[in-house]
């Protein structure tokens, strides 16, 4: 297949009162917006949608509180690596060649490698004249030293991806996905806490231009660990399953939907006591995770909110692809449904943007068109009238969507996990294209755990037809991935064209 890789100039309007060279001190008039873009890692809609409301995330109902909540925006990737390569270089995996964990866009594809072809968010903002910083774990994979340099004005520790990590947490085979609470005397050991001090510290400087702040934190993430006091949160309930479970519920699934299931398969649900147990285990401390996550975003909110920033900075929230915890008999990420595609995101307007009067309804607003986090980067040049990226972007600006979030929209959201392999959603349905050429398809409204496949009912055939329009025609050349199931998938796919 062809690939393709745009890059021409981004067509995204500059907002005439911002163009120009950036102001620095703390006086808004005439300056640029600031940024706090905040990543998690797996966090699926549970502490922030009210679709589990036995988790306790007060500081993500309080940004969701002063923000617009995105309801239904999607992942490109529902995987971390290629999920970040995507929107952090505004382009779709089908034109980065990263479809999988382990893919290695920035180095492997000479394009992405090259800076004058490919700009990361965070040199597109440096070139306009921003501060950059950067913590923690954001493009998920090292980038070369050289150009990490170049991107942040601080020394970014641990090159954007994993590590290091808390010596408690166990991280090697079997026991990545280990559930262990750590002593609370320990919390200044654990690498989100030392990245979330960092930010704190940020704030309390004087910065004489416009910045961008790029925070990323591991959690929830597995290894299921954090202090106890966060395990303490949970040790009364008797947490419910997940509404999304359902006997049976991929019988009507292609055998390529049914064979992703199996092959990150970290336990099975049988009915019997022990495998509920052990399920409300991993509820548990997955939901620990999230609260641990939500008292380091607390901590940065409050630290952005008492410091002279706070009137002039955008808040961008969000994790990189969702997770199932039970739903679709699945437990993790890695599948083309909508507990893996979606995945939650706000942006906060400061008062400096609100009192333009152009974002009324900003504050506790939720939007149902879907949208995707490859629109986070067009959304950001256009806010903060930017010249934009050398490279066309693939998303489209939100900005209208701030201003309104009730409008109407026939925009969808994309995710794709290999070549071919893609789900397109609108506001009602999701349909899913395997490279055998199966297909799923539901219906959001009426089956919100898609539970039924509606595909081969007659009903339907305006929708699939509708839908497939916005599937990619080519596809960049995948760049593999370093985990077994990226093998499985191919050698699946290959048997599948042979029959």
């Amino acid at each position: 297949m062809k690939y393709v890789l745009p890059v021409l100039a981004a067509s995204v309007g500059v907002l005439p009162s911002q163009a120009g060279t950036p102001r620095g001190g703390n006086d808004r008039e005439g300056q640029h917006p600031n940024v706090l873009f905040l990543m998690v890692d797996d966090m699926n809609g549970y502490g922030v949608m009210e679709r589990y409301p036995d988790i306790i995330t007060p500081n993500l109902q309080r940004l969701r509180s002063q923000s617009v909540n995105f309801a239904n925006n999607c992942c490109a990737s529902p995987v971390s690596t290629p999920s970040r390569t995507s929107f952090l270089s505004g382009l779709y995996p089908h034109h980065t060649g990263g479809y999988l964990n382990g893919c290695d866009a920035w180095s492997n594809n000479p394009q992405m490698a090259d800076p004058s072809k490919v700009e990361t968010l965070p040199e597109c903002f440096k070139k306009n004249g921003y501060e950059t910083w950067g913590r923690g774990k954001t493009f998920h994979s090292p980038l070369p030293q050289e150009r990490l340099e170049a991107m942040y004005d601080n020394r970014p520790l641990y090159q954007g991806g994993f590590g290091p990590f808390y010596e408690g947490e166990y991280q090697g085979g079997t026991k990545f996905f280990a559930i262990r609470p750590w002593d609370d005397s320990k919390d200044d050991e654990h690498p989100d806490n030392k990245n979330t001090e960092a930010a704190i510290e940020f704030f309390s400087q004087q910065h004489d231009k416009p910045f961008l702040m790029c925070l990323g934190l591991w959690k929830p993430h597995c290894p299921y660990t954090s202090p106890k006091r966060f395990f303490d949160l949970y040790k009364d309930k008797k947490l419910p399953l997940p509404k999304g479970f359902k006997p049976g519920d991929l019988d009507d699934v292609p055998d390529m939907g049914r064979n992703m299931v199996d092959s990150l398969a970290r336990f099975k649900y049988d009915g019997t006591p022990e495998s509920e147990t052990l399920w409300r285990q991993f509820l548990e401390a997955y939901c620990a995770n999230n609260s641990f996550a939500d008292w380091n975003i607390g901590r940065v909110l409050d630290a952005l909110d008492n410091s002279p920033y706070a009137d002039n900075t955008i808040v961008v929230f969000c994790s990189d692809n969702g997770y199932h915890c039970g739903e679709k008999l699945r437990w993790e990420k890695g599948t083309m449904w909508e507990q893996s595609a979606y995945c939650p995101m706000m942006i906060r307007l400061p008062k400096s943007m609100r009192e333009q009067g152009k974002f009324r309804p900003n504050k506790g607003a939720t939007c149902e068109v879907p949208v995707g986090l490859i629109d986070i980067y067009p959304t950001l040049v256009d806010l903060c009238g930017l010249t934009p990226p050398v490279q066309k972007l693939d998303g489209e600006s939100m900005r209208s969507l701030l201003m309104n979030p009730k409008m109407k929209s026939d925009r969808i959201n994309l995710t794709t996990y290999s070549e071919n392999l893609s789900s397109v959603r609108d506001v009602r349905y999701r349909l899913i294209t395997y490279p055998d050429g199966t297909q799923e398809l539901y219906d959001l409204k009426k089956d919100p755990y898609e539970w039924k496949n509606l595909i081969g009912d007659d009903k339907y055939k305006e929708v699939v037809v509708r839908l497939e329009k916005r599937i990619p025609t080519m596809w960049a050349k995948s760049l593999g991935g370093r985990f077994e199931v990226a093998k499985q998938q191919r050698e699946s796919a290959k048997k599948s064209f042979k029959k």
